[in-house]
């Protein structure tokens, strides 16, 4: 796999960012900073917490622009229709904090009690938490440093009061960075069902998700599959379809096919999704007789029966 250590000795071990297989890896430095020290608390604190959290999926994308905070307010959304199901949904996006725009709430705050930050709910069974919360106006610039970053990361994994979820759906910023890094490491204890991978289809989108998905490897995160987004685009009126994106090298299909990873479904282009998203309403019961719709729905579906069959060991026992 391009970019990839032939034999990476992995974010977690003592050689870590040591090993003459690191020599030319971007996180080398991150990786070889951790490498030997003491182990966080956190990471047990985070197991803790994560005991009432049954499935954990994270959701990224090699770059940004794709759909992948639409993606992630969706699928949260769709898992919520269920009255049953209790859905959490983590914004970790720390520059570019979009899901409170996505979910209508934007001017929410977050709110301090005994057991922890409280996250915002948009329904009885569905909780938002963002560092868009917790700023002062939605037009202000986050610019900080990696270990800050790392720390409102930790932050949000050991002291958000989600009480009892079925999934938890974390929304990342674009790219492998150390945010990811960090994700894992303190996830990694409690265990993770795995990843989605969003992309569309043309091949400077792939090539980034190429490189998502050696990182996925390289810390051993496992792939849940990939969505393709903006596939296509079907004229409402007179029903030609067009390629906006028009996949020259085979698009999310070939790509998987190649890499052996299942793609998970092809979700079209529909004006809809942007204004629903723009007014911070589900895209799904907006236009429930679109394609896109259909589309979601289908992958939603792919999304929960993988995670009943890859529960991470130490989850409480499935009932959704």
């Amino acid at each position: 796999m391009e970019g990839v250590p032939q034999d990476c000795p992995g974010a977690g071990s003592a050689q870590a960012g040591r090993g003459s297989s690191c020599q030319g890896c971007p996180n080398q430095r991150l990786c070889a900073s951790g490498a030997g020290a003491a182990p966080d608390p956190a990471v047990e604190e985070i197991r803790e917490k994560m005991k009432a959290v049954r499935h954990r999926i994270l959701v990224l994308s090699g770059k940004g622009g794709v759909g992948k905070s639409t993606f992630s307010a969706h699928l949260a959304h769709g898992l919520a229709e269920d009255e049953d199901t209790q859905v959490a949904l983590l914004d970790v996006d720390i520059c570019g904090p979009s899901i409170p725009k996505i979910m209508g709430l934007e001017g929410e705050q977050v709110h301090q009690s005994g057991s922890g930050w409280s996250p915002v709910f948009l329904a009885d069974n569905l909780g938002v938490m963002s560092v868009g919360f917790l700023l002062s106006s939605p037009d202000d610039a986050v610019i900080w440093r990696g270990p800050k970053k790392n720390g409102m990361i930790k932050q949000f994994l050991r002291d958000v009061d989600w009480g009892d979820v079925d999934f938890l759906i974390v929304d990342t910023p674009p790219g492998t960075s150390d945010e990811h890094l960090s994700l894992v490491q303190y996830l990694a204890a409690a265990g993770i069902n795995g990843a989605v991978l969003i992309t569309t289809p043309q091949e400077v989108a792939l090539q980034d998700v190429r490189r998502e998905i050696s990182f996925c490897r390289k810390v051993r995160l496992p792939i849940l599959g990939v969505v393709e987004n903006m596939t296509g685009f079907v004229c409402p009126k007179c029903k030609k379809e067009s390629q906006i994106f028009p996949p020259t090298t085979g698009g999310a299909e070939a790509m998987c096919q190649a890499l052996g990873i299942p793609l998970l479904g092809r979700v079209p282009l529909d004006p809809l999704i942007g204004k629903s998203c723009d007014r911070g309403q589900s895209f799904l019961t907006e236009a429930p007789d679109s394609p896109a719709t259909a589309a979601y729905r289908a992958v939603i579906q792919r999304i929960r029966e993988s995670c009943r069959q890859h529960r991470p060991e130490g989850a409480p026992g499935p009932n959704s």
